[in-house]
């Protein structure tokens, strides 16, 4: 992505939810970044032509695009249409422009890559060590990394053994299990560590990412030996393993005097290979 020098300097206007944990991004100034348009006049009345065409052909993402009030050109907030990245990417599919086609090859390239992953997973587990080396991570922590993924596949598939629904129940019993070793829930560890869209793992330190692991890796063996039916059960079970790993932290905290749940992270250090 950081490739893609499409926008150069113009600004887009766009908005953090951080209810939904997502950017929304100005349709707007984007089409108008695109398309190279006379003016912002112009850019609207493209994009009207434009809703109007996927609209024709059945698109869902002009349907479900949401309406923000951002900051016009005038200074006054005007209600705008906006899209997430999702929604966005669709939209750049539709738009034909010389500035639009690397984002239409990088898209294409990543869908050949999800089809290689899906026929291939270890592919999946190549590519996550690549990214990780090209962002400057330290073999050591990528290793530890890696793990971890795996800790967590195991723990998620203990869960839909036992009947836990993907989605909402999984982030609930990973909320209590973060809170009951580190003391926050993942919102708030996120926030502590000024975190945004970005992976919270992705900036733990080595220390973080092992209790975590721990808090994890107990649950599963709990979760295993109890049998819990229902998901009154399942969340007892997340309480006991993320106390497992939380009284363990703290007993490191009290040997070494210092905290492991820090503000450490990759975007801080600037040079994530630290991290280890």
């Amino acid at each position: 992505m950081k490739d893609l020098k499409l926008f150069d300097s113009k600004k887009i206007r766009s908005s953090w939810d951080a209810e939904q944990e997502k950017w929304y991004f100005s349709i707007v100034d984007v089409i108008d970044t695109l398309t190279e348009q006379s003016n912002h006049q112009s850019a609207r009345n493209y994009w009207k032509v434009l809703k109007s065409r996927l609209k024709k052909e059945g698109n869902e993402t002009v349907t479900n695009c949401n309406r923000l009030k951002l900051l016009a050109e005038d200074g006054k907030y005007r209600e705008t249409d906006v899209a997430d990245t999702e929604q966005l990417f669709r939209l750049i599919q539709s738009i034909p422009s010389p500035k639009a086609e690397p984002f239409k090859q990088w898209l294409a390239k990543v869908g050949y890559e999800r089809i290689e992953e899906s026929q291939d997973p270890e592919k999946s587990i190549d590519r996550a060590m690549e990214n990780y080396q090209n962002l400057g991570y330290s073999t050591a922590w990528i290793n530890q990394r890696l793990k971890s993924i795996e800790v967590r596949k195991e723990l998620t598939d203990e869960w839909e053994n036992r009947g836990v629904k993907q989605g909402q129940e999984f982030a609930t019993l990973t909320d209590i299990i973060t809170q009951a070793w580190s003391g926050k829930t993942v919102k708030q560890y996120k926030e502590f560590k000024t975190l945004k869209k970005e992976n919270l793992r992705d900036n733990m330190t080595n220390l973080e990412l092992v209790l975590n692991m721990l808090a994890e890796a107990t649950t599963t063996e709990i979760s295993k030996e109890t049998n819990p039916e229902t998901f009154s059960d399942n969340v007892k079970v997340a309480k006991k393993g993320g106390q497992i790993a939380g009284n363990t932290r703290k007993e490191i905290e009290q040997q070494t005097g210092k905290k492991i749940v820090s503000k450490v992270n990759a975007k801080i250090l600037k040079e994530p290979k630290k991290l280890n």
